[in-house]
């Protein structure tokens, strides 16, 4: 399933092809602003991951439970190491969410297709952790 929102990826550098195979080789992510629509990207990529044998932590403070998992307010909300964090917000909240994830101790930060932040990949390059932008994480995954 793709679309608009996820389209097929153009082939990433060198050093965006090994973060995204290491992203990729994550078992815990959590998914800011994911959606109870089922329609909506961050809703059917996240059901994808979850069918595709990761561990999906779901984070939207308006919403209670998403495809059987409590959700979670924020990042910090989250019991115990989580690998990832595929981010489905604007660029402008972006920075904060990698601020969040870099305390969290995540080790890599996926800003979904569209989304594209100097400032988030700063943040994440001098923390010394895994980047990927503009790419759809469920479309990476069919495609490696």
């Amino acid at each position: 399933m793709t679309d608009e929102a996820c389209p097929m990826p153009t082939p990433p550098t060198p050093q965006e092809a090994q973060a995204v195979s290491r992203i990729l080789s994550a078992r815990r992510i959590a998914v800011v602003g994911v959606s109870a629509k089922p329609d909506r990207p961050s809703h059917y990529v996240a059901k994808y991951l979850q069918s595709n044998g990761y561990e999906v932590l779901p984070v939207n403070p308006t919403l209670t439970e998403v495809l059987g998992v409590k959700c979670h307010n924020s990042l910090a909300e989250i019991a115990g190491q989580f690998d990832v964090v595929d981010i489905f917000r604007r660029s402008d909240a972006c920075p904060e969410v990698v601020r969040e994830a870099i305390a969290a101790g995540a080790k890599g930060v996926w800003l979904q297709s569209g989304i594209i932040s100097d400032e988030s990949r700063k943040l994440a390059s001098d923390a010394g952790i895994d980047y990927v932008e503009d790419r759809c994480m469920m479309v990476s995954h069919m495609h490696r």
